[in-house]
């Protein structure tokens, strides 16, 4: 812990945390909020699942094209035009009432608009702290990132049930709007300046670390968005017991990053967080009352946020300081369209079989999130005794002596 409390106290650090988490706290009670209130509004989670997989596939689209344009535009324009828009249409779902197709239009926009603040920070992180604190800063991240899913299940189900499901709403997109002008107007945003990327769009997904990332970061995501659907269905949404459940396993992520935050990351790193993981949701579906639920998501929580932070410290160990933010950009895109698929998909097998379904969804999801780096663990960077800083854009010249 001391050295994660020598991290906060490099200047700069603890503000581009705190900004970042209060800009992206809102994701963390979107989709429960949106669950809730399209399943009272229109009695399905069906089509939750479909509104809610809308709005991720759009920021799946977005991601490697916005973090690409801070590049080219600078982060503050981005950053700005983006959220004015995507807060724009949250609200309009929250108090317009529309048919399903309506709804999944606008979340498609939400989605597309969705601020690049993530792609951003870990851009930043490299220019605030020695290559030795890269690391325990991604391990830092990932786990106080948890507090997003800590805190957001359980505001949303609170104001959900007791206000309404429009303010729940309507409270997340207070919290992008705050978070994201307090994040703009951090000086470090103003002083780190993407270089313009000289590769095609796309180019950096060549790279196995990564596409491995990619891909892993799908499956992860994925089993996280079908355990949220599945314990929502299990208690229903008159009881705000869901929401202490998702925060216990928020809170299991939380205690895994601090916990395994300095953990050597060798070629097995990513399968063996995620081995935990798997473990716990295959344990969740052999029961669905509240303690069971509770001490076994707990348990696979332990493994989140270390895989996370392993995902990012791959990638940025593989890129060019000029394509961290597209990578970066891809490795988000790959978990929200695992957001889409993991919600479409166990909200559809909420209503024919009902919750436990989604919980074996999740799963799965997870047991192929730890196959697929096993196998592929020839292409996963050993960063043992290295740091993960990004390579340099520069390169030494090849002067050819005659």
């Amino acid at each position: 812990m001391s050295s994660y409390w020598t991290l906060l106290k490099t200047p700069g650090v603890a503000r581009v945390i705190a900004a970042q988490l209060t800009a992206r706290f809102p994701f963390g009670m979107l989709s429960l909020a949106f669950l809730i209130h399209i399943e009272q509004v229109y009695d399905s989670y069906g089509s939750a699942g479909l509104v809610l997989g809308a709005m991720s596939i759009g920021q799946a689209i977005a991601g490697p094209l916005t973090s690409r344009l801070m590049g080219r535009w600078g982060m503050r324009p981005v950053i700005v035009g983006t959220l004015v828009v995507c807060a724009g249409s949250i609200i309009v779902m929250a108090l317009v009432t529309l048919p399903i197709s309506g709804l999944m239009a606008i979340g498609l926009v939400a989605g597309l608009s969705t601020p690049p603040i993530q792609p951003a920070v870990r851009t930043i992180y490299p220019k605030i702290v020695n290559s030795r604190q890269l690391t325990p800063l991604f391990s830092l991240d990932a786990s106080a990132q948890e507090i997003i899913w800590v805190l957001g299940p359980v505001i949303a189900t609170f104001v959900a049930i007791q206000v309404s499901s429009v303010a729940g709403i309507l409270l997340a997109a207070a919290f992008l709007v705050g978070g994201g002008i307090w994040f703009v107007a951090l000086p470090e945003v103003g002083r780190v300046r993407i270089p313009r990327s000289r590769r095609k769009l796309g180019a950096v997904l060549k790279r196995p670390p990564v596409m491995l990332s990619t891909i892993v970061g799908f499956m992860l995501v994925a089993a996280c968005a079908a355990v949220e659907a599945g314990v929502v269905a299990a208690f229903g949404h008159g009881s705000s017991d869901s929401g202490w459940v998702l925060g216990i396993f928020a809170a299991g992520s939380l205690v895994g990053g601090l916990a395994l935050g300095h953990a050597p990351i060798g070629p097995w790193a990513l399968a063996s967080r995620m081995l935990i993981v798997t473990v716990g949701l295959g344990l969740a579906t052999l029961g669905l009352n509240f303690w069971w639920l509770a001490g076994t998501l707990l348990f696979a929580g332990i493994g989140i946020a270390p895989a996370f932070a392993v995902l990012f410290g791959i990638v940025s160990a593989s890129v060019k300081f000029s394509d961290t933010a597209e990578a970066y950009g891809w490795v988000g895109t790959g978990q929200l369209m695992g957001a889409a698929m993991g919600s479409a998909i166990a909200g559809f097998m909420i209503d024919h079989s009902g919750a436990g379904a989604a919980i074996m969804v999740a799963a799965g999801f997870a047991a192929l999130g730890t196959l697929i780096p096993a196998i592929g663990r020839r292409w996963h960077p050993d960063l043992r005794g290295r740091d993960a800083s990004p390579i340099p854009d520069t390169a030494p010249i090849q002067v050819q002596v005659s």
